[in-house]
């Protein structure tokens, strides 16, 4: 799902609003970006710090709804085949319906989604139930979309191969405990967890929270594929939100001072 030196900004859908969004997001995609993780807003993003959350609380106030995004994913997709991954939680998910979401993502082009409070046990649960109401066997919670697990730094060894088992995308490597936008000392935190996760898994690993500086990126993929950058630039665009040119003030900033 993605390669070696892989950037992978994230960005919280509907902030400042829909249009802007997509123009944000083509232009990461022309900046370098391989892949970007698409926050949709949650009224509770406990996983995320003060920055994206503000972002989120901003985006709620247009009253966008999941159909909303899709349609921006096809927007994109006659554009860009740059990879997108929804990053969201459980609750919009189910209410929004499981296999809805697979069936409708995947026709508006979207690559996969990451489910930052669903654990691997609730994942399998929910599997099952999809599979006895469709009586399909026992497959994938996700049969279309790629799906991705976040993995902490004190996560047991039995939990990363857990993830590593559901996991059909890339392994999200958070590098600190706490939510996103705080710092963290990389080399400390990841070059272990990282050989821990590649004895279960081949697939790739993208390293998270915390990367905000060129060196940042260089430093996490000596060890792991990809480098997501979140808050920086949710920061950025919050800083430059009345700027008519914001899209390409992003694409300046993540060219000229972010990327190495």
């Amino acid at each position: 799902m993605i390669g070696k030196r892989a950037f992978i900004p994230f960005v919280t859908a509907g902030y400042p609003d829909l249009e802007m969004s997509e123009k944000i997001i083509l232009a990461l995609a022309e900046a370098g970006a391989e892949l970007i993780e698409v926050g949709i807003p949650f009224s509770d993003p406990v996983a995320d710090g003060p920055v994206i959350q503000e972002s989120s609380h901003q985006a709620l106030s247009h009253g966008y709804l999941i159909d909303d995004y899709l349609e921006m994913v096809s927007r994109i997709r006659q554009k860009s085949q740059v990879g997108l991954v929804f990053m969201t939680y459980l609750n919009p998910v189910l209410q929004y319906g499981l296999k809805k979401l697979d069936d409708n993502g995947s026709a508006a082009g979207l690559d996969g989604i990451l489910i930052s409070d669903l654990v691997p046990g609730e994942y399998v649960r929910l599997g099952r139930i999809r599979a006895e109401k469709e009586q399909s066997g026992d497959l994938p919670l996700f049969r279309k979309l790629k799906t991705v697990f976040l993995v902490a730094p004190n996560s047991s060894e039995e939990r990363i191969a857990e993830a590593c088992r559901c996991v059909t995308g890339y392994i999200y490597l958070v590098s600190r405990t706490g939510v996103t936008g705080g710092k963290t000392d990389l080399a400390d935190n990841i070059s272990g967890r990282v050989d821990l996760i590649r004895k279960h898994t081949s697939l790739p690993v993208a390293v998270g929270f915390g990367i905000r500086t060129s060196s940042d990126l260089e430093e996490v993929w000596k060890y792991a594929e990809g480098a997501i950058v979140g808050s920086a630039i949710v920061k950025f665009i919050g800083e430059n939100i009345q700027t008519p040119d914001l899209d390409q003030r992003v694409l300046s900033y993540v060219r000229d001072e972010l990327l190495p």
